[in-house]
């Protein structure tokens, strides 16, 4: 490999001057600063990283770490942090846990072996094992997609309680009685958040709308909505109307109920959560509890990076909960009933 003292010689300059072109170029005269980018070029260069770690102590790394990036409400919650962490000059790099505790652990340890400076962590559970571990690496975190009390660290997230109760509230004032939720894992506090938004609207709803059925899933994902939506298609009597846990679920559900011959929402009413960009594309668009995703990540990267920094010449670091608020918005897959 090419080292930086190869530069040097060829440029016919010192290897603090190469230091200084890849780290400050700034500070050194344009002439000479176009002479080594020419050699750097010419001979294929490459800063070793690592080794720049080992003299400052940190990296200039930050880590997603999400629960399943087959979901688009993920990916653009990442398009958000990465457009702060850059601003930062900062890079990012992202994991994938795929709901699973124990690929969760297994990428939390390497990232404290990395030193990484901070992370971005949508765990599968807050206080899970991994978790607690990974605090005592010292390394900043921030909890994305899930809220936890400020004490413990910042958090982002957004209010599924009330998610759930703008869907079920929706379709209550539509008309229907027979209600169903398709569900996620329960070890998931967003699944569990959602359904409870739900019983809450409808404890407040005349008795004839209180009957709900939930069917759970064992992912969040397309094809558990399709096998949940056959399991509907088998309840006696039928919902006439289902809240899914998320859009992938409900996309499921509406693809099982169009292979039926079920007429949405004639039929069967169907309302997802995260208003992904498939959402609106869907063969009946779907209506949606809008999470702000992007802004998500944001919010979670500026607090990451407030905490990175934080050092005697400005106010302490305090940890802060922040809260979004849901939309619903309203599709073609919902009406309301005669």
């Amino acid at each position: 490999m090419v080292g930086i003292k190869d530069v040097a010689r060829a440029a016919g300059v010192s290897i603090g001057t190469v230091s200084n072109v890849v780290n400050r170029p700034q500070v050194v005269a344009p002439a000479t600063r176009s002479r080594v980018q020419s050699v750097i070029e010419e001979l294929g260069y490459v800063r070793d990283e690592s080794a720049r770690q080992l003299r400052a102590g940190h990296s200039r790394i930050m880590a997603l770490l999400v629960l399943d990036l087959g979901n688009p409400f993920f990916v653009d919650l990442a398009k958000g942090a990465e457009h702060t962490a850059h601003e930062k000059g900062l890079n990012v790099i992202t994991c994938n846990s795929d709901q699973r505790s124990d690929r969760e652990a297994s990428y939390l340890g390497m990232l404290a072996e990395q030193r990484v400076r901070g992370v971005l962590l949508s765990p599968v559970h807050t206080a899970g094992d991994s978790v607690r571990t990974f605090r005592r690496s010292g390394i900043p975190f921030v909890f994305v997609d899930r809220q936890v009390p400020s004490a413990e660290a910042c958090s982002v997230s957004v209010d599924d309680v009330a998610g759930g109760a703008l869907a079920a509230g929706h379709l209550i004032e539509a008309g229907h009685t027979r209600l169903a939720m398709v569900n996620g894992p329960s070890v998931l506090t967003q699944c569990r958040d959602r359904e409870a938004g739900v019983r809450a609207a409808l404890h407040k709803a005349p008795a004839p709308a209180r009957r709900l059925s939930v069917v759970d899933t064992e992912a969040l994902d397309v094809a558990s909505g399709r096998d949940a939506g056959a399991r509907l298609l088998g309840l006696r009597p039928r919902p006439t109307a289902v809240f899914c846990a998320n859009d992938l679920l409900a996309l499921g559900v509406l693809q099982s109920m169009v292979a039926a011959g079920v007429r949405v929402p004639a039929e069967m009413a169907i309302v997802g959560y995260d208003d992904i960009e498939f959402a609106a594309a869907a063969a009946v668009p779907l209506t949606s509890v809008r999470q702000p995703a992007a802004e998500l990540g944001r919010t979670a990267a500026e607090l990451l990076v407030e905490e990175i920094e934080d050092d005697t010449e400005r106010p302490a670091h305090e940890h802060r909960a922040v809260v979004f608020q849901p939309e619903l918005v309203v599709r073609a897959s919902s009406s309301a009933r005669n």
